[in-house]
């Protein structure tokens, strides 16, 4: 994520008067992981709206969002960078614990982030969500004709003159009914 800006939501007013709460922004260069980043084509865009609920001393709220952006993938052919749509809704539950360091996410029956200062980082919730809905390969074009597998060129951008030998004797079998 953008060094010296975190992506947050002041909740100071919904835990003193209740109601609804949005907010949105930018995600640029890449998107923050533990170990690591997901580098980003253009600007990833977010939006999130929390409202506090009723009962438990108006201690919980319903965080629901989304994001979306181009990821940096490699394609799986020829190892080139490959923009891929990444598009992720997300949905949980808050609950206010004054004096608590850090959020931390607990399963009771349901799955809550407990958080202790109003104003809460939405980092690690963007940063999940989007990872969790990157595909697992990416391909840069369809007709993509990969690296050659003796000098390791890209066959989209240049032609090595190297043909594809079969490897075994059964290989060998079916490229000549494949091509007769």
């Amino acid at each position: 994520m953008n060094p010296g800006y975190l992506p947050s939501i002041n909740l100071s007013r919904l835990l003193r008067e209740g109601g609804s709460l949005q907010a949105q922004g930018e995600l640029l260069g890449a998107v923050a992981l533990e170990g690591g980043e997901i580098p980003l084509h253009t600007p990833a865009k977010w939006g999130v709206s929390v409202t506090r609920l009723e009962g438990e001393g108006g201690q919980e709220f319903w965080l629901s969002g989304e994001i979306a952006g181009y990821a940096v993938m490699e394609c799986r052919r020829c190892l080139g960078p490959t923009p891929v749509l990444v598009r992720a809704h997300f949905q949980t539950m808050l609950r206010y614990t004054p004096g608590l360091a850090h959020p931390l996410l607990v399963e009771d029956e349901e799955e809550v982030l407990l958080f202790g200062h109003p104003i809460l980082d939405l980092s690690p919730i963007l940063s999940e969500a989007f990872a969790l809905e990157l595909p697992y390969t990416a391909l840069c074009r369809e007709d993509c004709k990969g690296l050659c597998p003796i000098c390791g060129a890209n066959r989209n951008e240049v032609n090595c003159g190297h043909q594809e030998k079969p490897r075994t004797r059964l290989a060998e079998a079916l490229s000549h009914l494949l091509k007769g």
